[in-house]
Formats: C-alpha cells, structure tokens, sequence
C-alpha cells in the first residue's frame, strides 16, 4: 500500500429493511430495500502501470486473482473505456465475506471510481453505475454513494435523508450463501410494495431474517443476543446483523457485553459515504 498513488475508503452498507415482492421471469427478485452506509470499510490502494496489467498485490483467501471483484471491475472499465492503461491495486480488507455489507460491492465501487480518476476517464456516475450493476446488483449505490431506497433488483436508487445513528454490527463467524437464501422454497416472495414515505415514518422488515434464522443457528443466536439491548436486524442475506443506538458510547458499551466469540464492531451510518467524502476532498 505504500506504494499506492491514491488510497481510497470502501464502506460498508447496511439494509435497514429488505421487502422481496416476487420472482422475475429471469429469476432475480423483485425487492425494496433502505440502504445506508457505515464509517467503517475496506481501504483500497491504487498505482498506474503503463502496460496495461491489471494486479491485485493483496491475496485474498479463498478468492482466484481472475475472479475477484475488483480486477473483474478493472478489466470491464478497461475493456468498455479502451483504456491502454493498467493498475496495481492493493486492498486492506477489514470487511467480511459472506457478510450482508456489501465488502466485494463496494470493493468493485470504489475500483471503477478510483480508476476513472487514475486513468482520465472523466466517465460520469450514471456511466460507472450502469457499468457496475454489470458486475452486482449492490455496486451502483456505491458507486453513487448516496443512501437510497432501492427497488427492482436493487439498481432503481431514490436518494433519502435518514438519521445517523452509531451501529452495532455483530458479526457471526459464518459464510451466509445469498444464492441459498434467494432459492429457499420458504423465502417469503409475496410482500407487498410500499411508498418511501411510509418506509421513512418506521416500519419494514427484512423477508430474508426467518430463512437465515433457520438454516445458521449462529445467526439466530447473535439476532437473540443483541435483540437484549437493542431492536437487532439482519442486514441483506447476512451473516451480521445489527442494532442502532442514540451515541457512539452507547453502542460501545453494549458491545463490550458481547461474547468474545462474537466479533462485532461500531461505526456510525452516513447518508454520503466515506469514499465520496474523500473524493470531494481530492477534487
């Protein structure tokens, strides 16, 4: 990383609430989800190569070099711009996988952001956001970086204002497959749409919670755990799940109550993401 010419924050992302209102004929779902984002994320370093190699430095576990989100982003901007230019990248990688926060969505996020500035694109955010539903259903609202109400598979963003409140976010130590959850036969499908008006006054639920219960019980146990301090939520497919509270020093005091067993951390939700907080810095 310290060879990098530019550093970037990847936040994490919460789903306040998450409603599927039915199957699409190509199989995706139908969903309205609320997202905001975390203080809190991965942090990506970027250098140009003039040889047009794209390399991630960092190894990721478990991940091929060719199948990581962020070189699949790198070569789709490169492919789609033309660009004869190339990118080392390195990551520090502080969100999980398997998480329900978003860490590979905004991993690629901030990649095609990082790169349109390292290489002169001068792509538009409409332009980066389209190329990024390419790749995840998650990565325009970070490339957007603004919360959002989101519809149709989560691509149809409604900017929103929400409080920001300091998160606890637990974090059980379990790989949660969203392609299992969204296959359940026991996945509720049939909820019905409602206006962001009405989601903003309170309410909505999260359709995926009873089928994760079901299938990782330490995901039921963390929901009953934190749902003793706090109303506890699962975020997207999971596997963490959360709880807001009124200051930073409240959400630490819960998290000291927690088993050492169940890693968690605090980070305050932000309706502009971190990453486009440093952009505006840079420009």
């Amino acid at each position: 990383m310290q060879d990098a010419q530019l550093i970037l924050p990847a936040p994490a992302k919460l789903n306040l609430m998450l409603h599927i209102l039915g199957r699409r004929a190509d199989g995706y779902h139908q969903l309205q989800t609320l997202f905001q984002f975390l203080d809190h994320g991965d942090e990506l370093g970027f250098s140009l190569r003039q040889d047009g190699e794209i390399h991630l430095r960092t190894e990721v576990p478990g991940v091929p070099h060719d199948s990581n989100l962020i070189v699949r982003a790198a070569r789709r901007l490169q492919a789609e711009s033309g660009c004869r230019l190339g990118a080392d990248i390195w990551l520090d990688k502080r969100l999980p996988m398997g998480g329900g926060i978003g860490g590979g969505s905004s991993d690629a996020a901030t990649t095609l952001l990082a790169l349109d500035r390292l290489w002169n694109l001068g792509w538009s955010e409409d332009r980066l956001a389209e190329l990024g539903l390419t790749l995840g259903a998650d990565v325009p609202v970070f490339v957007r970086g603004r919360a959002a109400f989101a519809e149709g598979v989560g691509e149809q963003l409604t900017p929103v204002q929400l409080p920001e409140p300091w998160f606890l976010v637990a974090v059980p130590q379990v790989f949660v497959s969203t392609a299992e959850v969204f296959s359940d036969p026991e996945l509720t499908r049939d909820t019905p749409p409602i206006k962001v008006r009405s989601l903003l006054e309170g309410g909505g639920r999260n359709d995926c919670q009873p089928v994760v219960e079901k299938r990782y019980p330490d995901v039921r146990n963390a929901l009953i755990l934190l749902s003793k301090f706090t109303s506890a939520k699962l975020t997207g497919t999971g596997a963490c799940v959360f709880g807001s509270f009124p200051s930073k020093s409240d959400a630490d005091k819960v998290s000291r109550q927690l088993p050492a067993s169940l890693p968690s951390f605090v980070a305050q939700g932000r309706n502009i993401s971190m990453l486009h907080r440093k952009l505006q810095g840079l420009a």
